[in-house]
């Protein structure tokens, strides 16, 4: 299956979030596939990441890391004036942002645990880094085919709510998911063939998980390998007439 709808050449492919937990696995299961030209590698601290350096060490001058803080706009500049100089076209964006206990930012059980800071804190990583990521990247995705896709949560969605609680995570990626599929409308305009998916991975074991894994179902906590390939799974069916959806690991919709 081609990587991204409608793709006939190797593809170029950024990951943001790429130093731990899906966002690295992703980055390893893109580097395996013989039509992933190039990854940019994304995070924070991606140039002093041990996971990235060792998939540098296997993979040589395919992989290029890039250090950025996505929730900062001259990062963000800096990203795509210096690290991406010489890039005229992405073929896919991943990103694997998120928090839900990192940061300051804190998993409410009642309003009486609601923090401002708590809930800036997530929507500064959650909602406002995906986006502004987004908008930076936007003329490396004019070009026919691209996708961008950031992953979401079922949590996220108003009408799958029905336990409460978690307020600044769910509100977080229901904004997220807002401005996702208002965005894939002002793409839809500038190239017919790009596409914007909203994705939720499953549950994962990484670190944004680890509190909260006791209550997972059995054979319902995944590892990261098997999630990224879903989500690559996911971004190879979904093209430009799903733009704007919101789909789960297994391919089933989700309601907004």
């Amino acid at each position: 299956m081609s990587l991204i709808p409608e793709l006939n050449s190797e593809a170029h492919v950024l990951v943001c979030g790429a130093s731990r937990g899906i966002g690295l696995a992703l980055c390893a299961a893109l580097l395996a596939r013989d039509d992933v030209a190039q990854v940019w590698a994304v995070a924070r601290k991606a140039s002093t990441s041990t996971e990235l350096a060792k998939l540098a060490e296997q993979y040589g001058d395919r992989l290029k890391r890039a250090d950025c803080d996505a929730r900062d706009e001259q990062s963000l500049e800096a990203l795509v004036r210096e690290t991406l100089e010489g890039c005229d076209h992405l073929h896919l964006v991943i990103s694997a942002l998120g928090i839900l206990h990192q940061d300051g930012a804190k998993p409410e059980k009642g309003l009486a645990q609601l923090t401002l800071a708590s809930m800036q804190a997530s929507f500064a990583t959650n909602t406002f880094a995906p986006i502004l990521l987004l908008k930076h990247l936007l003329p490396l995705l004019r070009k026919q085919p691209s996708t961008f896709a950031a992953l979401s949560a079922r949590v996220g969605s108003i009408g799958d709510n029905r336990l409460g609680g978690w307020y600044s995570y769910r509100a977080s990626k229901a904004a997220l998911n807002q401005l996702l599929h208002t965005a894939s409308i002002e793409l839809k305009r500038l190239n017919p063939a790009s596409t914007v998916l909203a994705i939720h991975p499953g549950t994962t074991d990484t670190d944004l998980s680890k509190p909260f894994q006791a209550n997972v179902p059995d054979g319902q906590l995944f590892e990261p390998a098997f999630s990224a390939d879903r989500i690559i799974e996911l971004v190879g069916i979904h093209g430009p007439s799903d733009s704007g959806t919101f789909w789960a690991w297994n391919d089933e919709p989700i309601v907004w």
